[in-house]
């Protein structure tokens, strides 16, 4: 059993600090406590207490914006190295996201050692998995096994964290069965390698609605509305399931917050209009 003093006082190493950073990413504030079995499986592969490995990830809600600006209140103990953190992931998001991943996954055992042995994370899409092909093959130059799972820890922590920060329900209906949601990109996958990880970069939509924001059949405007393309404002067929939303407004995320030049891109290059 850990000891709470000793606890306190021993430094955290960059391995436990991204692994509790990815913690607070991909849980809900309401199991961001030490009876959630996910942190007390984390403090034991530490070796601290439960209680000293959430609060740690608490402390990460006092350096989010969106936390901020609602007004509730966090633990405030981020120490230099959380907000240090906190900083590099606004700035290079992937790198931060994939090794946040891999932290966690060896800790809790949830990845191999090898990377040649890792598997796809669960909730990869078809169309996901089609991506990390593509990319690695283009990095293909120095371990093509590596760069696939570079990607796919980088997916899979993205995942996590916009179905986190969107509390497990589709940003526009409001669905909440987690094998229909997915988390789309704004900014496509392809378009832009340092928002690949960054859940500003994302929002949670059902299976048809990624799909049709995918394909610039729908975007969010300046109000997070939801606007329809000329092709589907036309449809009278099965479509009307996306044409009811029309002008109906999107659901915010509980932390991060969306980039707005995100949302921009995808009004400008993605949508048909």
């Amino acid at each position: 059993m850990p000891d709470v003093k000793n606890d306190a006082r021993r430094e955290w190493t960059e391995r436990e600090q991204l692994a509790a950073f990815r913690l607070y990413c991909a849980t809900p504030f309401g199991r961001l406590h030490a009876r959630n079995p996910a942190i007390i499986a984390l403090a034991r592969a530490m070796g601290r207490t439960p209680a000293a490995v959430a609060m740690k990830a608490c402390n990460f809600a006092s350096l989010d914006p969106v936390q901020q600006a609602r007004g509730i209140a966090a633990l405030g103990n981020a120490s230099t190295a959380d907000k240090a953190l906190w900083h590099r992931f606004a700035v290079e998001a992937d790198q931060v996201a994939a090794a946040a991943e891999d932290a966690y996954g060896r800790l809790t055992g949830a990845v191999e050692a090898d990377v040649e042995g890792v598997a796809t994370p669960e909730g990869i899409t078809d169309d996901d998995e089609a991506r990390i092909l593509e990319w690695a093959a283009e990095h293909a130059g120095s371990s093509e096994a590596v760069a696939r799972v570079r990607v796919r820890r980088i997916q899979s922590f993205f995942r996590a964290a916009v179905l986190a920060a969107y509390e497990g329900r589709c940003a526009i209906t409001g669905l909440d069965i987690p094998e229909l949601l997915t988390a789309a990109h704004i900014v496509p996958w392809n378009a832009d390698v340092k928002r690949r990880g960054d859940p500003r970069n994302g929002i949670c939509l059902n299976a048809l609605h990624d799909r049709a924001f995918d394909r610039g059949l729908i975007t969010l405007d300046s109000e997070h509305r939801v606007v329809l393309s000329s092709v589907l404002r036309r449809s009278r067929g099965p479509e009307t399931l996306l044409v009811a939303y029309g002008g109906a407004p999107a659901r915010l995320p509980a932390r991060f917050g969306v980039e707005e030049a995100a949302l921009r891109y995808h009004r400008e290059h993605v949508f048909l209009g």
